[in-house]
Formats: C-alpha cells, sequence, structure tokens
C-alpha cells in the first residue's frame, strides 16, 4: 500500500504502471506484470481507489482519482513513467497527463475514449439505467457480471477468459461500482487531447463496441504523437483476451521510440 494505493508489482527498471477498468482491478494486468516484469521493466498495477485493498474516496471522481495516482506514485518513488490505461483507467490517465504531463514519459490507452457524452443526455441516463438499475432492484455485482461480460468480449476469448472477467467484476463493490458509473458519463477531456505531447499508443479492439477502433481513430488524430494500433478479434478487454497480441504492440511502440 503506498498512501491511498494498493500496488502489484514485479521486477526492475522504468517504470511502466497499468490503471485498470470499471470491471477489474490490479489482477487484470498479471499477464502484463509477469510479462514485463521479466523483461527489465518494473511493471505496477494499481487497485483504483475503492478497489481491491486501496479505500474510496471521500469524493470519487477523475480529478480526485489523479490526484490519487500521483500520490500513489510519489510514495514509490516513481518520478515519471509510462502510463497504461485501460477503459476508464484510460480516462484517469487522460486526465493524468493533463494535469501532470511532467511525470508520463509514454502513453498507453487502451479501449478507451475522450469522453462519454453530456451526462444529462438520453443516452447517458439509458446507460445509468442499464447498467445501476439492477443493483438498486437488489441485484448483486455476479449477476450484473454475468448479463455484461460476455457482451464486452470478442470472439477470440475462451470460455476461460470471459470466467475470470466476471470473477472479477463480481468482485467490485456496489458502492464503488455506482461512483465509478456516475463519473464516467460526466467524463470530458477533449478539449486537452491536442495538449498530449509525449508519445502515445491508442490500442483497439477490432469488435470493441464500447470504445470502438472508430473512435479511437479520432481521438489518435486529434493528438499530436500518437498512433493507434486495432487488435483482431478483440473486444473490450484486450489485455484480458489476448494478452500476447496486447504485450507486443506495447513492445513495439517502445522498441520503436
Amino acid at each position: 500500500m503506498s498512501g491511498m494505493v494498493a500496488w502489484k508489482a514485479l521486477g526492475s527498471g522504468e517504470a511502466i504502471v497499468f490503471l485498470h477498468g470499471v470491471g477489474g482491478g490490479a489482477e487484470s494486468f498479471d499477464a502484463q506484470l509477469s510479462h514485463f516484469g521479466a523483461h527489465g521493466f518494473r511493471a505496477l498495477a494499481w487497485d483504483m481507489p475503492g478497489y481491491g485493498a486501496s479505500p474510496q474516496l471521500d469524493a470519487p471522481g477523475f480529478t480526485g482519482w489523479a490526484d490519487a495516482l500521483r500520490a500513489g506514485l510519489d510514495a514509490e518513488g516513481i518520478g515519471d513513467c509510462i502510463l497504461v490505461g485501460h477503459s476508464i483507467g484510460g480516462m484517469i490517465a487522460q486526465t493524468f497527463v493533463a494535469r501532470h504531463p511532467e511525470r508520463v514519459r509514454t502513453l498507453v490507452l487502451s479501449a478507451t475514449s475522450p469522453a462519454f457524452g453530456n451526462p444529462d443526455g438520453d443516452f447517458q441516463r439509458a446507460f445509468i439505467a442499464e447498467r445501476l438499475g439492477p443493483l438498486e432492484r437488489g441485484e448483486t455485482m455476479e449477476a450484473l457480471a454475468a448479463a455484461f461480460v460476455p457482451g464486452l468480449v470478442g470472439r477470440a476469448a475462451t470460455p476461460d477468459i470471459t470466467a475470470s472477467a466476471r470473477a472479477s467484476m463480481a468482485r467490485v463493490r456496489p458502492g464503488t461500482y455506482r461512483a465509478a458509473m456516475e463519473a464516467l458519463v460526466q467524463f470530458d477531456a477533449r478539449a486537452t487531447l491536442a495538449d498530449i505531447t509525449c508519445p502515445a499508443l491508442l490500442i483497439a479492439g477490432a469488435e470493441d463496441t464500447s470504445a470502438p477502433p472508430r473512435v479511437m481513430e479520432r481521438m489518435a488524430s486529434r493528438m499530436q504523437n500518437a498512433r493507434l494500433v486495432c487488435l483482431e478479434g478483440v473486444g473490450h478487454l484486450g489485455n484480458l483476451e489476448q494478452p500476447d497480441a496486447f504485450n507486443r504492440a506495447i513492445e513495439a511502440f517502445l522498441g520503436g521510440l
């Protein structure tokens, strides 16, 4: 534990830091920690505040999460890093690099977007009703995971991968999940995309309907130094569905810098 943040970590060397999605946790990046930790990196994955061993913030939201990340990196003695953010973790990464550009040497954004839209829009209200309505009716996180995870993965995902993702989401505390959903629909970082100057890799899943490749392609075009890689047969959970391809994409990008 570092301040408000609990970490899983392996290896030594240049720091590469992984931020998980709404239904994940530090364990979501076990395949990345074992790979990069064995290949010359200090690989760390956080439990986002409210997840795993990390306590919830008094006021959850992107600014607070970015501040918690900074404090966690400070406590670990990490000045700058390769920052990898998946889904809502990618949104936190965007917030963090906008507030602390000197702390991010290289940025990797996976299955994410620069905005969710107007929190009062019809789509957003329907999204919240769909994702939180079952909890309000007394259903469990296990039931939510069973309903939603199969629609997140692509055709190449094995039953074991889907089951692992379901188990991870089922462990999320209902209050944590609710806070993340409510913050998600308010996210909008489009105005700061052009200010991101560090090298950036965007990883899309060809079968991802939550953060489609076309959205990430437009996102990359608005950044100063970004490129897009699309993983075939992959849905929203590329780091879990095809970890070797995911890791190779990051390695190839870093090797080309």
